[in-house]
């Protein structure tokens, strides 16, 4: 399990450079087309999973209420199979979330109550919005289980990094190493927008701070890989 320390760094970092530090590692982190439904926020928490399949068209399933197996600083992550035609999340439940402390939620799929989650300032990232509910339509089949999110694996106990670009998955076993990398390149970059408010061009404080070679993989000595051949 990663720590909480750990946990509270990445929430300090943008996600875009967690994703260039995931680059470092040949990671695919990047939850492609899932965006925030509130802006201006940003999160990271650990991954509690859940996911639907197509309900039985035979024999009705009773619709079951997961959220509170989840743990406070947990992100609900849920594969919904990418469903644009049926919601998984609502206000009831970000209510419910808010209240236990979880940081947030991902959905591969849609959600509505939008006023409501916007009024409960919780965080939902999600491919959009639909009103029509999943009861019916789909069934829970799994928790805290390995699920897919955009075509990228999520595991139970993965960090969530969400904010107004959207979100990445840091796989539990690499965290340390990840944020590491994260923290070098934001302190980097940071460098280069402070060069760049005194005045200095952006292409030499690119070039100073090694901007495009950030997100490649070090050799032990340190250079990136490309640069060293």
């Amino acid at each position: 399990m990663v720590s909480r320390k750990i946990v509270e760094e990445f929430e300090k970092i943008p996600t875009s450079n967690v994703s260039d530090a995931l680059d470092r590692f040949r990671i695919k982190g990047g939850l492609e087309g899932i965006v925030p439904i509130v802006e201006g926020l940003r999160i990271a928490g650990t991954a509690f999973t859940v996911r639907f399949i197509p309900a039985s068209q035979v024999e009705l399933k009773p619709w079951v209420t997961y959220i509170d197996k989840a743990q406070p600083g947990d992100v609900v992550v849920i594969d919904n199979g990418g469903r644009t035609y049926c919601t998984v999340w609502g206000g009831l439940l970000s209510a419910r979330a808010r209240d236990m402390g979880l940081k947030g939620t991902v959905i591969d799929g849609v959600c509505r109550d939008v006023d409501v989650i916007k009024a409960l300032r919780y965080p939902v990232f999600s491919r959009g919005r639909f009103m029509m509910t999943g009861k019916d339509r789909v069934q829970l089949a799994g928790l805290n289980e390995p699920v897919t999110i955009a075509n990228v694996l999520v595991k139970p106990g993965d960090i969530i990094v969400a904010d107004d670009s959207g979100v990445v998955v840091v796989p539990q076993e690499k965290a340390e190493e990840v944020l590491e990398a994260a923290l070098e390149i934001y302190e980097k970059e940071s460098k280069i927008l402070e060069e760049v408010k005194k005045g200095v061009p952006l292409a030499e404080a690119r070039a100073k701070y090694g901007y495009g070679e950030l997100q490649r993989p070090k050799t032990a000595a340190g250079q990136s890989q490309q640069a060293k051949t």
